[in-house]
Parts: C-alpha cells; structure tokens; sequence
C-alpha cells in the first residue's frame, strides 16, 4: 500500500528529497504523498525511506485506503520507471 504523511509532519523536508518516485510534496500545512506515485520504494530500497529518514516517529505510514501487493507495487515502479530494471533486494 502507498504511505501517507500524518498531521504530525513538521514539514522539515527529509522525506521529500529521499522519495526517487517523486511521490511526495509539499503541501499547504504539511508534506504529502501521491498515492499514485508511491510504491514503498519497492525498486528503489529494502523499505520505505520516507519512513527511516523522518524525525517523527510514526509519521510515515502505511495508508489503508490503498493496499496494493508487492507484485502492484513493482508493476507501478516499472510504470514511473521505463526501461530502467528495479535495484535488487528491493522487491
């Protein structure tokens, strides 16, 4: 599923420069994640950097409104990624 950013952002910025989707931005009063965009960093990372790199603890989470599989996440990477393959382990 695609993380989303809680009202708890302190908009500091981490998590934008780190997301190699392009997913997230900054809002009106805090950071946010396109779920179309968002893949957990499968193809990119082992786990969700956006998450590792933000200060606030539990901040980054996974979003319930948009559960996808491991297998959706890779197909949407490869969408936002053409002709490039995925990094190992990160699938």
């Amino acid at each position: 599923m695609a993380y989303k950013i809680t009202e708890d952002c302190i908009s500091c910025g981490a998590c934008e420069a780190e997301c190699k989707n392009e997913a997230i931005s900054e809002g009106e009063t805090q950071y946010v994640i396109d779920p179309d965009k968002c893949t957990e960093c499968v193809g990119v990372a082992a786990s969700p950097r956006c998450a590792e790199v933000c200060p606030i603890d539990d901040c980054c989470i996974p979003d319930p409104d948009h559960e996808e599989t491991k297998e959706q996440l890779l197909e949407k990477w490869r969408k936002l990624h053409p002709g490039e393959e995925p990094a190992p382990g990160t699938y």
